[in-house]
């Protein structure tokens, strides 16, 4: 049985109306110089948004996509993760079940990440989402802050 070929990022945004032909070759010769992602070059350039690319990528890869930017996300679940893999890796638990542990994230080639990630959960099963880099630096930053705060508050209560 043969593997259904995956679609190229620059065929779905043309095929979406969000990119033309001369763009993406454009765009495809930028990145054969510079070695940097088609989408990367295309948000920098003004063609398509970050969001549009997130979307495409999502369908691309079969993950879904979810804005994490307003989502209310149990800080507890940080507990499941290191906090350095989690800024490190621009990577964010979002929710958990009995079975499972969904995690955001903005690079669906990053299988290193997600493989570290399915260890350091397990047994439980990961999930993946994508999410765009606005909303996960917003995220870590604020969980950054977070972090910052229970030590001050700790050492507040050490000094006490």
């Amino acid at each position: 049985m043969e593997m259904e070929k995956r679609k190229k990022l620059g065929e779905i945004l043309i095929e979406k109306g969000l990119l033309t032909e001369d763009q993406l070759q454009n765009a495809l010769m930028e990145q054969y110089l510079t070695k940097e992602f088609l989408g990367t070059i295309l948000v920098n350039r003004g063609i398509i948004t970050e969001t549009e690319l997130m979307r495409t990528l999502a369908e691309q890869f079969g993950i879904p996509y979810v804005s994490i930017k307003n989502k209310y996300i149990d800080i507890s679940l940080t507990k499941k993760l290191p906090s350095s893999f989690i800024t490190n890796n621009k990577c964010f638990p979002i929710e958990e079940d009995e079975l499972s542990l969904t995690l955001a994230i903005i690079n669906p080639l990053d299988v290193t990440t997600i493989s570290e990630a399915e260890k350091m959960v397990s047994p439980k099963k990961l999930k993946i989402v994508l999410t765009s880099l606005e909303d996960m630096n917003d995220v870590i930053n604020r969980y950054k802050k977070y972090i910052k705060r229970s030590i001050i508050d700790l050492l507040e209560q050490i000094g006490e």
